[in-house]
């Protein structure tokens, strides 16, 4: 919006040239983010204590987690307000890109909230009903997809394709496939992310993470020169997402601040499956999904936990691999204190994240 209003007066107030550099509208799209955190969250929190939209804690859990019961949730809220606002005031709003991803984003916000607030509001235990959730998530990757061929790519041979990390001009095109792996991605991704919201900060950390290391991947993208020396695809008007990364960026690091151990809010479903969402997208508009799994590594391995626990469970009639899954709570069953975990699961997030920059050189 700012972009829109204040630079095409720079060609008489220069200063405001300043306006058209990406970098310059992404840092204060993050730092605008902190503020409003900073300046909503307190309030939301207590809103959400004085509703009575308190986590309830599962009886088979870790013992540890019985003095959480009763925090606010659907804190995600926060991080809804914070990204998208500051994105709204600071992107191009004429930007496909930018369009795409603050539908994903607020498409799984309405379905995460309806979830929780199902489960705290009308004491459903299960919320929304598991198809119905898959029915929405299904559907969006179905529009994205579309919204991909027949929008910003229509008519590109970059439109289908998927690079590969570590090989030199080398990609995979996923033809008729393509669709059908958005919807894979998108969904994954969103439930991946829901799956590690099990202990104080350790989600939220991840994608703060997880969006920086996108951040840098967009930028570069959508720059002609550096996507030419580095040898990766040039995808005009994709630098663009780096300002929504930003926005998420100081959103994440702005909820940290309340989700920090001991948590004074839980980010709910309303926080966890939108970022999963546009972490996906993200992915797939930049034509970085199989990096995604390096980025996201610890994401996937929480899901997997949670697959070959349940798997392992059905082929051995009640025989289970893990303490508990996902595997964080396996961590917590053996001794291990919820800071310790979360911190060493945010430093393997940062080093899988270092790992999926170097491969921009290593081809």
């Amino acid at each position: 919006m700012l972009y829109h209003l204040l630079y095409p007066l720079s060609d008489h107030f220069s200063f405001l040239n300043i306006f058209r550099y990406i970098t310059f509208r992404g840092t204060y799209a993050a730092i605008t983010s902190l503020l409003i955190c900073f300046i909503i969250g307190p309030w939301i929190i207590n809103r959400l204590r004085a509703s009575q939209m308190l986590e309830t804690i599962r009886e088979d859990g870790p013992a540890t987690h019985g003095k959480k019961r009763g925090t606010p949730t659907m804190g995600g809220l926060i991080i809804l307000l914070a990204a998208v606002v500051p994105t709204l005031l600071w992107a191009r709003l004429d930007n496909t890109f930018i369009l795409i991803i603050l539908g994903v984003t607020l498409w799984m916000g309405v379905i995460g909230f309806i979830d929780d607030y199902l489960k705290v509001a009308k004491k459903m235990k299960r919320g929304l009903v598991a198809r119905y959730k898959m029915i929405g998530q299904i559907a969006l990757g179905l529009l994205v997809g579309f919204a991909i061929l027949y929008g910003p790519m229509r008519g590109s041979s970059l439109a289908t394709i998927t690079t590969v990390p570590f090989l030199k001009n080398s990609t995979i095109d996923w033809g008729w496939l393509f669709i059908p792996m958005v919807v894979c991605v998108i969904t994954a991704a969103s439930n991946a992310v829901n799956l590690t919201d099990g202990l104080d900060g350790l989600a939220i950390g991840l994608s703060a993470i997880a969006f920086i290391a996108f951040a840098g991947m967009a930028y570069v993208s959508g720059n002609i020169k550096f996507s030419n020396y580095l040898a990766i695809p040039y995808i005009a008007g994709s630098g663009e997402l780096a300002v929504f990364c930003a926005a998420m960026i100081g959103a994440a690091l702005g909820f940290l601040w309340f989700n920090a151990h001991p948590a004074s809010i839980f980010m709910g479903d309303v926080g966890s499956l939108p970022i999963g969402a546009a972490l996906g997208t993200l992915a797939i508009l930049i034509k970085k999904e199989l990096l995604l799994l390096v980025v996201g590594a610890v994401f996937v391995g929480e899901t997997m936990s949670v697959i070959i626990q349940v798997t392992y469970f059905k082929l051995t009639r009640g025989k289970r691999i893990f303490r508990m899954s996902p595997i964080h709570h396996h961590f917590e069953l053996k001794g291990w204190a919820e800071t310790k975990i979360v911190a060493r699961f945010w430093i393997l997030g940062i080093l899988f994240a270092l790992l999926s920059l170097s491969t921009f050189k290593i081809r």
